[in-house]
């Protein structure tokens, strides 16, 4: 009798955390306007059913993917739109994203050495602001070379600022950044792990790499691309080539855009009213729209849409002559993969390059279905010999996307992630001729089919995909 009393209150037990688990599920999603993808959504569900004990602390701390967040003033969309070959800013603009503004001087890196140099230069070209941001610095020649330099400046009275992932700094080595705030710079940690979930849920991060130097002057410049501050991303090390990355820098009225997104996330890391986290004023006038401009296409839990993702869809359709993808990870989404399969079936040469081995296996595992289909459909797909850490979309010669995001549906989906869009038919080709460069070591990858084991364990990884 007792065992059956045991049992029965057990049960009562298990069903209450059950139905409060699922409410909890409920009211965030419609209140938070999460919008999950089906198989999220599904995945979710079922670890509610059947593990409801693990599943809340689960998703009170990985389950919101859209914060309430200030959004950026954004220009209206013409009527009618640009029309011909506008499409790729119309579409941005209508992600609310920032009208296209004027640039100049863009330094597309050639390689980690170059990249590095333009780095330190832009540090020590600053006199009076320097606003890093990014996911992780390494302690090693690199991290420790960026480090010294910021010191020097805040001691020299330039006021610095550096905003790191509170998961990045977790994952590598870090140099000691306490002599920075004793220099007189300022530290600031992007949602730190288990501190404050509710506000900043853990999987949530800042994965936006960028250094601005005096921003709001006419002299500002604006560094940006895939980089980590760490050895590995620029000349290696003593028994490791460097990876294969993208970044650039360049001057100009754009980088307002990328100094008012700072501002913002600076604001979130340090709990601040938005209000109280302005941008410097500029000394020249906001320039107007340039049709062949470019715009900051942010994209994460602080933007209404997903942004990058959504744009990547958009261009897969309206591609006509070459589609050229360049991601260390590729994990797309359903719709992104069959748009691109699209593509590839009605004529566009569609290109994606990848490592023959990246540093996340369980991303390379995860990616087989993926490219299977890809090349069924008449996609080239080709593999680095060493690790790419790219990350690049040439579309035709209208529109080159780069920046910090990767194509896969962490990046996607939960990232706060940055990309720039290039409009200028020069410049496109410029970022077209660094792929083609990377292209000539790779090989080509050629389809086999999957085992039993192989393909269940890819299907696993697919619903896991969200999280990981």
């Amino acid at each position: 009798m007792l065992s059956d009393m045991s049992l029965i209150h057990w049960l009562t037990l298990d069903g209450l955390i059950t139905v409060v688990t699922v409410l909890v599920y409920v009211i965030n999603s419609h209140v938070m306007r999460q919008r999950r993808h089906p198989v999220a959504a599904l995945a979710w569900m079922l670890f509610i059913l059947l593990l409801p004990y693990l599943a809340l602390p689960a998703f009170l701390l990985f389950g919101t993917r859209k914060l309430s967040r200030p959004s950026s003033s954004t220009a209206p969309v013409p009527p009618g739109g640009s029309g011909g070959d506008g499409w790729a800013v119309d579409t941005i603009m209508a992600l609310g994203q920032p009208a296209p503004a004027r640039y100049g001087d863009l330094n597309v890196h050639a390689g980690g050495r170059q990249a590095g140099d333009a780095l330190l230069a832009t540090i020590d070209a600053a006199q009076v602001s320097i606003d890093l941001c990014t996911f992780l610095i390494g302690r090693d020649s690199l991290g420790e070379a960026v480090l010294d330099r910021l010191c020097q400046k805040a001691r020299a009275g330039v006021r610095v600022r550096l905003l790191l992932d509170g998961m990045g700094i977790l994952m590598a080595r870090r140099p000691n950044l306490r002599r920075l705030t004793a220099a007189g710079g300022e530290l600031a940690l992007f949602a730190p792990p288990l501190h404050a979930p509710l506000r900043s849920p853990t999987n949530l991060r800042n994965h936006r790499k960028l250094l601005i130097a005096d921003a709001g002057l006419a002299t500002s410049r604006l560094w940006c691309g895939g980089r980590n501050l760490a050895a590995e991303y620029f000349a290696g090390g003593p028994d490791s080539p460097p990876w294969r990355d993208l970044s650039f820098d360049l001057r100009g009225p754009l980088i307002g855009q990328a100094s008012a997104l700072f501002e913002r996330d600076w604001a979130f890391a340090k709990a601040r009213s938005p209000v109280a986290a302005q941008a410097p004023q500029a000394e020249l006038p906001p320039a107007a729209p340039v049709p062949d401009g470019a715009q900051l296409v942010a994209s994460g839990p602080d933007q209404a849409d997903d942004t990058v993702y959504a744009l990547l869809v958009t261009a897969a359709y309206r591609a006509r002559q070459r589609i050229a993808l360049a991601t260390p990870y590729f994990v797309p989404e359903s719709a992104l993969l069959m748009a691109l399969c699209l593509a590839a079936r009605r004529g566009v040469v569609v290109d994606l390059l990848l490592p023959a081995r990246s540093n996340h296996r369980l991303s390379d595992l995860a990616r087989g279905r993926s490219l299977r289909a890809l090349a069924a459909a008449g996609g080239r797909i080709w593999l680095a010999p060493a690790m790419m850490h790219g990350k690049l979309a040439v579309i035709d010669d209208v529109l080159a996307l780069s920046g910090s995001a990767n194509f896969d549906s962490r990046s996607l989906f939960l990232n706060y992630e940055l990309m720039l869009a290039f409009h200028q038919s020069t410049d496109v080709r410029r970022f077209a001729a660094w792929f083609e460069q990377e292209r000539t070591t790779a090989s080509t990858y050629v389809a086999t089919p999957p085992g039993l084991i192989r393909d269940a364990a890819e299907g696993m990884l697919q619903l896991l995909g969200f999280q990981l």
